[in-house]
């Protein structure tokens, strides 16, 4: 009992304010993460044209054997912006990059729109995913220049958390949007995208570690910055991050398999694809709910034995599908492996910042997002001809077992990766 209600007075009702709907893990953030996270949340919302590409492109006459041609060219341009998108950030600025890749983006919507046919659709799908992927390396820098690396992995995290609220908002509206017309899949987008860049425009500024703008006084640059010169060759002579790279691609891939092999089992099964969209919605659930929890609780643990955790699960999580036959089977398998994906958020690509020099920043970001482009294409390809033709069973053993190998092996590096961070903070 209060000491003003025993003494007969009033209880005071405690005043909301903004900052106490923020849960706590994420209230020292600054301004520039929030803008982030806000333009985030307003660019996922408009991813809508992927998931409904299949039924936009059926509506247009175009046969199977086509359709895989474009979207070849949409998972070949996840591997090319981020490439591009990383050197960009470092070369011109993180603000300019995002700036070019949003209204890049938005251009390649309409133009995929009112493609005549299957080769400029694959021209103008290789340009949205190519311009869509250079935003990631650079906003993922300037988040780096924003906070030191103690906050890092919650900054992270929250981008995370606001690309999953777009995702599971765009789900919803995605199907609404598309009984009523394609072209508002499509007007949405552009839309989003272009509302994205304006708030980039307005509210963002380069962090102090990007390059010289016009008018300025040129910065000097340090021996190593020029020794490193602009290419990738940087991140390629760094031995700490040349192993944990892969081993991210490898639980990259596994998570991808939730987007293109549970699908197929679902399928299998003889279930509708009803039943996939509320799998989705778990998903969806699980993490916007306890993401920021998760973070709060979690970030006083090494880094990655936390990941290493939370690999295994995903990599569980993935392999349960195989046991599952029913409803219930998968709500299951999603629910272990949606819980490895709460647990991992904003952890990778917050190591990946801490091992990269400041000039470097957008590259290591841009390797990173690369690694996690060529995770998704080997899901679509690999993954999907390893179930088709050596059996799902192959699939969900392979997922098991490299998973979690891969998740234990990043747990390993962690007395490396802290001598590692001790050594910069000394420098």
């Amino acid at each position: 009992m209060e000491v003003e209600a025993w003494r007969g007075q009033p209880r005071r009702m405690p005043t909301l304010t903004a900052s106490s709907l923020i849960p706590s893990s994420f209230r020292d953030l600054p301004p520039v993460v929030w803008t982030i996270f806000a333009g985030t949340i307003v660019n996922r919302l408009g991813y809508l044209v992927t998931p409904f590409l299949i039924f936009f492109l059926a509506a247009r006459g175009v046969t199977g054997a086509e359709t895989s041609y474009v979207l070849g060219a949409l998972g070949a341009g996840n591997l090319l912006g981020p490439a591009v998108g990383g050197i960009l950030a470092d070369r011109i600025g993180r603000r300019p990059t995002m700036l070019i890749g949003l209204i890049g983006a938005s251009a390649a919507q309409g133009a995929l729109f009112l493609a005549p046919g299957v080769w400029t659709m694959a021209a103008a799908a290789l340009l949205i995913s190519a311009a869509g992927s250079t935003v990631s390396p650079a906003a993922y820098a300037l988040l780096a220049d924003a906070v030191d690396s103690e906050r890092r992995r919650r900054a992270y995290a929250l981008f995370g958390w606001g690309v999953n609220i777009g995702t599971a908002v765009a789900g919803v509206l995605g199907g609404y949007l598309a009984a009523r017309g394609y072209w508002l899949l499509f007007a949405v987008d552009a839309g989003s995208m272009l509302a994205y860049a304006l708030v980039v425009a307005v509210r963002l500024k380069d962090g102090p570690s990007t390059p010289d703008k016009p008018g300025e006084k040129p910065r000097e640059k340090d021996p190593q910055e020029k020794k490193d010169g602009i290419g990738y060759g940087v991140v390629l002579r760094d031995r700490l991050a040349m192993l944990l790279l892969p081993l991210f691609g490898v639980q990259l891939f596994v998570y991808s398999l939730t987007e293109v092999a549970l699908p197929l089992a679902v399928h299998d099964s003889g279930l509708s694809p009803a039943v996939y969209g509320a799998m989705a919605a778990v998903n969806a659930i699980l993490v916007v709910g306890l993401q920021p929890f998760a973070t709060a609780r979690l970030s006083r643990f090494p880094q990655l034995a936390v990941q290493g955790a939370g690999g295994t699960l995903i990599a569980g999580g993935v392999a349960l599908t195989g046991l599952a036959d029913g409803v219930a089977g998968y709500t299951v398998s999603v629910v272990v492996w949606s819980l490895g994906e709460v647990v991992v958020a904003g952890i990778a690509a917050g190591v990946v910042a801490n091992l990269a020099p400041a000039h470097a920043r957008g590259r290591y970001q841009g390797a990173f997002s690369w690694t996690w482009g060529l995770a998704r294409f080997a899901a679509l390809t690999l993954g999907v001809a390893t179930y088709t033709t050596l059996g799902p069973s192959v699939l969900w053993w392979t997922a098991l077992v490299a998973g979690t190998a891969a998740a234990v092996a990043t747990a390993a590096l962690t007395t490396r990766v802290n001598a590692r961070a001790a050594h910069e903070l000394a420098a």
